[in-house]
């Protein structure tokens, strides 16, 4: 999957911004995987990240090390494709201005609830994408919510959904290098008996599971979870759809499960759902009787470029209702490998 030229017949010139974050790395990494075609490659941070190097082959002989920039100083006129994977007031200060030059593209959370900003999972709803011209500033849903909504689309399309109940266990990569750190560290503590420093999630996380995913609101909502049915219902186009999720950290590195229970409108049998999601763009379903029987964070959840699927099952408590087990790589399928299809969609269209 290669991408050629932009529509004015220039070269792509792409900039990264955040190169240093995980996703940022990711984003590097997708590019190469997947052979886009680029004649200038940017690695831009802010002045606090300069120092880290990030290379555009890893594991290769012929591995180059990005020069890294200061994204305050940059000139966005020179590109017109811009990947946005830092914190979001690094989105917040330069990706409008971006925008007015570029195709920016946009991980963070920064503008997922505006409504006049495409809100874009690739895999569910690329026709967004028709409304954005030459270019213009593209949102990409949280990890959690690109899983859920990869999943819950085909069934959808299909059955009519109602309603979503899902509990999200989600990989500490989430909150970024750090968090890692810290679990890494924790765990090496501990396993010496010293007790864990509970910095990063102001607990401990090595051993530990935290029913608290970002800060909770009056009503004792946290923002991980308000975020996962706004976002949803978005890409799904389904602004009445109820969902009640609970969103909780677990000590993975890479990685986030959901357990999903559905109810559809009409009858769908776990034969018809299996198989609506084995035509599903971006799924994989895990049958009961294979080799793997269920995805877990720690085997398939690490290929990239797929949403697994498994524990498919009826919900012997209600009519029309399905209960699923739902694992991706949060860092690389859910946000670098859904901002490059975005890119990919954006550049090869029809024009």
């Amino acid at each position: 999957m290669t991408i050629y030229a932009t529509s004015n017949g220039a070269g792509l010139r792409i900039a990264v911004v955040g190169v240093s974050s995980l996703i940022g790395e990711a984003v590097i990494d997708e590019l190469r995987a997947r052979k886009i075609g680029f004649t200038e490659l940017h690695a831009l941070e802010d002045e606090r990240n300069l120092g880290r190097p990030v290379t555009d082959d890893e594991g290769s002989e012929s591995a180059k090390t990005l020069v890294v920039s200061d994204v305050a100083a940059f000139d966005f006129s020179r590109v017109n494709l811009v990947f946005f994977c830092g914190r979001s007031a690094l989105s917040e200060r330069y990706a409008e201005a971006a925008a007015a030059h570029a195709w920016v593209i946009d991980g963070s959370a920064a503008f997922r609830a505006r409504a006049d900003v495409p809100l874009v999972a690739a895999d569910v709803n690329a026709e967004a994408l028709a409304a954005v011209g030459a270019q213009g500033l593209i949102a990409l849903p949280g990890s959690a919510s690109v899983a859920l909504a990869t999943v819950l689309a085909p069934l959808q399309r299909h059955a009519g959904l109602e309603r979503a109940e899902v509990a999200t266990y989600q990989a500490v990569s989430g909150s970024g290098r750090g968090a890692m750190d810290e679990l890494a560290g924790e765990t090496v503590a501990m396993l010496s008996g010293k007790k864990a420093r509970g910095r990063a999630f102001g607990r401990q996380i090595a051993f530990n599971v935290i029913p608290q995913v970002d800060a909770l609101d009056a009503d004792g909502v946290s923002r991980e979870e308000r975020r996962l049915w706004e976002e949803c219902r978005r890409v799904l186009d389904l602004p009445q759809l109820e969902i009640n999720a609970t969103a909780v950290r677990v000590p993975v590195f890479f990685g986030h499960s959901l357990a999903v229970h559905t109810r559809f409108e009409r009858s769908l049998s776990v034969a018809d759902a299996a198989a609506v999601l084995r035509r599903g763009t971006g799924l994989s379903v895990i049958e009961a009787d294979s080799a793997p029987e269920f995805p877990t964070p720690a085997t398939l959840a690490m290929a990239p470029d797929k949403v697994y699927v498994g524990r498919l099952r009826r919900d012997l408590t209600r009519d029309r209702a399905l209960n699923f087990w739902v694992v991706a790589d949060n860092v690389r399928k859910c946000a670098a490998h859904n901002a490059v299809s975005v890119a990919h969609i954006l550049v090869n269209r029809p024009q």
